[in-house]
């Protein structure tokens, strides 16, 4: 399954165009000297690192934001009549400097942040949302929007000029605009304090990913990883002045990955205990009375906008337009998901029987005797399948390779670029002419100051309005080899590339007049599609067959071994489709408290009654994020995790398409580009499918994807 957090893109553009000033008495502390107030004069204007430093981005934001509103106020009380070009254009003009800085900070902050940076974060966040409220509130402002909205049927507008017209109007419409007085106040003051417990927040992820790390005395309860993991965790225990020892840090999901080697139960047992106690051990970084406060919150401001709950706002502006869809579609694929999890949990616990365990097979034992299973039943052995799986073949002949085949693309790596972090790799991204079109810069190790998961990110969207070419950044958290060691992949790390660099197509790949159409500027739950689409291209023979070489000899995965992983794909899936839909209705569960709901004291039994609804409620199959640590029910995806597998149905659907018409062609490439990577939000993403594949996608082909038909 997918480890996508929201694609910064959208929340940066939200920051450039909905965020807000301070007070004149600040001016002070801004400076027109600021690096970060002038685009750089790197190609594509990438960001610049050797030229500003973190002093420079409290006063740079500030700055951006005041000159925002200068350009907000011009428009919102020109003398002229409003039109198509002064108000809505211009509006699209407006905040460049201040969609430039956010884009460098939350990046940084994102991928390589400090105390420092963190403190401005904190700071700045209540700020940035008054700022956004101070625009969509504006009354003059949304004064002229609806005067040219009203206007709709005496205009002759391009489809693409009617959308960003409507997207606009729409928009502030949801942010309040109609709100009277008193509500608009009230509007203000709970996005002020949303922003706070955000922030606070995701403070407490970082910080608790780190103070959760496992430490490790003995060697020999390593057993059953691998030398190079072995390796890897001891220079992560040097690296933190513990020299002789060996380390364990937490990915993000529930689910860890050594969980699968260690032989040691006592260790499988820590380790799984610690990943799930996160953000909720009761220590400085426990984040429930956070996130209760704010479903209550989000419930609240719902009930303002006329909404019954948070899940209802959301998704009316999305493709599912409200919960009934989304909620039958997971509710209807739950019992059967959860029966074949009990099946499988039933060969593990036989397994354990077999070999005199004398145990009940619990979360903590599912990976390694998942293993095992897969072993017995499909001759397939993940350790087998890892030396094969070396990182830069994938990301070469692999990743590289499919965007070539499919679209033309080629990626020429160069080193005459700065970077934030000496990890980080930067290469142009090349047209079929042989023209560079943008940049994209790609970080894949995990750090102590850096985000858990994956995700697409941006420095600059593609706008021909702005003169802008796509600088996009791709975000993993791999193990770090030792040195002179590879960098092994598990099959879930594989998927995951491809389907980041999915999103990063979508960034890439974008052809939009309007910033607010670039790129992954889409309904959330259509942005998955083409990240998942891309996933497909991992297990076919002409592309793993060019990526999956052993790290020593060169030599191709043996067909045997590569039909095994096909025959497999629906190995596991009662466990990953279950996890997955756990912590989806959970998303859901939070989000669809009402206004009048007390406020949910006890976050274990509401989590706990809430997989009791729906049957999920399976020890030995946790949610892949528990409450106090998912980041995307309470950061950008907030009613919206339900996402992946809507995105999936049509993934699903459109891949029986590409194999129905020919397969991996450069014909249905260019297809792809053209219907929907280069299109982003122009369109309606419904009609954006049929554009694809002429026709409304059938839920069919998942059910047999995941081995529920």
């Amino acid at each position: 399954m997918q480890r996508t957090l929201l694609p910064i893109t959208a929340v940066i553009l939200l920051a450039a165009c909905s965020q807000a000033p301070e007070t004149a008495k600040n001016t002070m502390e801004t400076s027109t000297a600021n690096p970060l107030l002038v685009p750089s004069d790197l190609p594509f204007h990438a960001p610049d690192f050797r030229t500003f430093k973190d002093a420079d981005f409290r006063p740079a934001i500030l700055e951006a934001m005041e000159r925002h509103m200068a350009e907000i106020d011009a428009i919102a009380n020109s003398a002229e009549p409003p039109t198509f070009e002064n108000t809505i254009v211009a509006l699209e003009k407006s905040g460049q400097d201040l969609g430039r800085v956010t884009a460098i900070f939350y990046n940084l902050t994102g991928s390589a942040t400090n105390d420092s940076l963190q403190a401005v974060k904190a700071d700045l966040a209540p700020r940035l949302t008054a700022h956004g409220d101070a625009i969509t509130l504006n009354a003059k402002l949304f004064a002229r929007i609806k005067a040219v909205h009203d206007q709709r049927p005496s205009m002759a507008m391009e489809p693409v000029d009617a959308r960003l017209l409507e997207r606009y109007y729409t928009r502030f419409v949801r942010a309040g605009a109609l709100l009277d007085d008193a509500g608009k106040e009230r509007m203000k003051k709970l996005n002020e304090e949303e922003a706070n417990l955000i922030a606070k927040f995701e403070d407490n992820i970082l910080k608790e990913r780190s103070a959760s790390s496992i430490v490790v005395d003995d060697v020999k309860q390593l057993e059953g990883m691998s030398p190079e993991g072995i390796d890897a965790a001891a220079a992560a225990a040097k690296a933190k002045g513990q020299e002789g020892k060996w380390l364990i840090d937490l990915r993000n999901t529930t689910t860890q990955p050594a969980l699968a080697e260690l032989k040691d139960r006592a260790l499988r047992e820590r380790i799984m205990q610690a990943s799930l106690a996160r953000n909720g051990r009761g220590n400085a970084f426990d984040n429930k009375a956070i996130i209760a406060r704010l479903a209550q919150l989000r419930s609240q401001k719902a009930k303002l906008l006329g909404f019954p709950s948070w899940a209802h706002y959301v998704m009316d502006d999305q493709m599912a337009k409200g919960p009934d869809q989304a909620l039958k579609l997971m509710a209807d694929m739950a019992p059967a998901a959860a029966a074949n999890a009990r099946k499988e949990a039933a060969k593990l616990q036989a397994i354990v029987d077999r070999q005199g365990g004398g145990f009940k097979v619990s979360a903590a034992d599912w990976d390694l005797y998942a293993e095992q299973v897969r072993k017995a039943e499909f001759d397939l052995d993940e350790a087998a399948v890892k030396p094969y799986l070396e990182f830069e073949s994938v990301l070469q002949n692999g990743v590289f390779f499919a965007a070539n085949k499919l679209f033309g693309l080629s990626f020429k790596e160069r080193k005459d670029l700065p970077v934030y972090h000496p990890d980080v790799r930067v290469f142009d991204i090349i047209d079929t002419n042989g023209t560079a079109i943008g940049l994209f810069y790609g970080d894949y190790y995990a750090r102590d100051n850096k985000n858990g998961g994956a995700w697409m990110s941006s420095f600059i969207d593609q706008s021909t309005l702005l003169g802008q070419q796509p600088v996009i950044t791709q975000n993993c958290n791999y193990v770090k080899p030792a040195a002179g060691q590879p960098c092994l992949l598990s099959w879930d790390d594989v998927t995951t590339l491809f389907h980041e660099f999915g999103h990063a197509l979508h960034g890439m790949l974008s052809a939009q007049k309007y910033p607010k159409f670039a790129g992954t500027n889409t309904s959330t739950d259509f942005v998955e599609f083409p990240s998942q689409v891309n996933e497909n291209w991992a297990l076919l023979p002409e592309v793993l067959n060019n990526y999956a070489k052993h790290w020593r000899t060169g030599e191709v995965m043996p067909e045997a071994l590569s039909a095994k992983l096909r025959k497999a794909k629906t190995f596991n899936q009662g466990y990953a489709t279950t996890e997955y839909l756990a912590a989806a209705l959970l998303d859901l569960e939070w989000h669809s408290l009402s206004a009048d709901a007390p406020l949910v004291t006890d976050v274990d039994a509401f989590e706990k009654a809430a997989l009791q609804k729906y049957g999920l409620d399976i020890a030995e199959v946790p949610p892949r994020y528990r409450s106090a640590y998912f980041s995307h029910c309470w950061t950008g995806y907030a009613a919206n995790y339900y996402a992946y597998l809507w995105s999936e149905v049509m993934d699903a659907d459109a891949f029986a398409w590409f194999m129905a018409n020919g397969g991996m062609t450069r014909a249905n490439g260019d297809k792809l580009r053209n219907t929907v990577l280069s299109q982003g939000g122009s369109k309606p993403e419904a009609e954006l499918y049929r554009d694809l594949t002429g026709r409304d996608p059938a839920v069919e082909p998942l059910l047999v994807k995941r081995g529920l038909r």
